[in-house]
């Protein structure tokens, strides 16, 4: 019942968002109607699509972090039961230093064999696959803001830097090649 609320709310203030952005994206379109220029205008004109990829990211937050919470909740219940079973296995304080050493390889042991198993249970690689699966949907959004914004202000996007970047070190290898080549020859010249 109230998953079913907060849906319908998030519904309403995306469709309040994508109606404002709307209104924006009209008026920035016509050139009498907004008197801004260069890329502020540039900016405005592309504010649909920042707005559209923020409402987006909302939406996989939220599934973020409900597979974040699930995340430590396995990590926590895992903790709990495996320091439960040391505590019942060694319920006496330590003395001397066998009694410690002995206390490490039973906590050793027990946490061991309870964690694989939480991280070899499939609710656990579930639940990861999911995780990591919004936190890529969250960068792919980033991603599309950065180059909007970019692209607003007349800069390069993040691929074509990292274009010139490539370029740039494909040279660097060349020219690298060059100066060996060239030094061996001045060496056999001697």
């Amino acid at each position: 019942m109230q998953e079913d609320s907060s849906k319908n709310i998030t519904d309403y203030y995306k469709h309040l968002s994508l109606f404002w952005t709307d209104i924006m994206h009209l008026m920035s379109s016509k050139p009498q109607a907004l008197t801004s220029i260069g890329p502020m205008r540039a900016f405005a004109t592309n504010s649909k699509k920042v707005t559209t990829e923020l409402i987006e990211i909302n939406e996989d937050l939220i599934g973020f972090n409900e597979y974040l919470t699930e995340y430590y909740k396995q990590l926590a219940s895992a903790w709990e039961v495996a320091q439960k079973k040391v505590n019942l296995k060694a319920p006496e304080v330590p003395q001397d230093v066998e009694q410690i050493e002995a206390f490490k390889r039973i906590w050793i042991d027990i946490f061991d064999n309870h964690f694989t198993d939480l991280f070899d249970s499939k609710e656990f690689g579930e639940n990861y696959g999911k995780l990591v699966s919004k936190e890529l949907e969250l960068t792919k959004h980033w991603n599309n803001i950065t180059n909007v914004i970019l692209q607003s202000a007349n800069l390069p996007s993040k691929e074509e830097i990292d274009e010139v970047y490539k370029e740039m070190h494909s040279l660097k290898k060349r020219v690298g090649k060059l100066e060996l080549e060239l030094k061996k020859k001045e060496m056999s010249k001697k």
